[in-house]
């Protein structure tokens, strides 16, 4: 059974830093690569980074210089280091494997929310 248990979220002021954590079942977290993904109220789930199996990384542009992914195999786990929050980074962050097709699985965890606010 394929697991992601996202957590690390919370409530920070504008300007903050907080770092999320995900654990993965061992069996799929290094088979390709793995994501970082969003959603706020009202809004479409959204990639926000992702770090392939070769290492290299992807932002969505509005968290580029703010955000870093990385990966810790020996773990099977997968960080995102937030700084320099804004109140639209607001939402429920999501972990998931990414496929050969740059497709997230049909597996996800409950998320851990981040909150920007004063």
């Amino acid at each position: 059974q394929v697991q992601f248990v996202e957590s690390g979220g919370g409530l920070v002021q504008p300007g903050g830093s907080l770092r999320l954590s995900c654990a993965a079942s061992g069996s799929i977290f290094s088979l390709y690569g793995m994501g970082w993904f969003r959603q706020a109220p009202g809004k479409q789930r959204e990639l926000v980074a992702r770090i392939m199996r070769g290492g290299s990384t992807v932002y969505v542009d509005s968290v580029k210089g703010r955000f870093t992914i990385s990966r810790d195999d020996a773990k099977n786990t997968v960080y995102l280091q937030m700084n320099s929050l804004k109140p639209e980074d607001t939402a429920v962050y999501y972990c998931n494997a990414i496929n050969i097709w740059y497709q997230p699985s049909t597996y996800w965890g409950q998320g851990t929310q981040v909150t920007v606010s004063v």
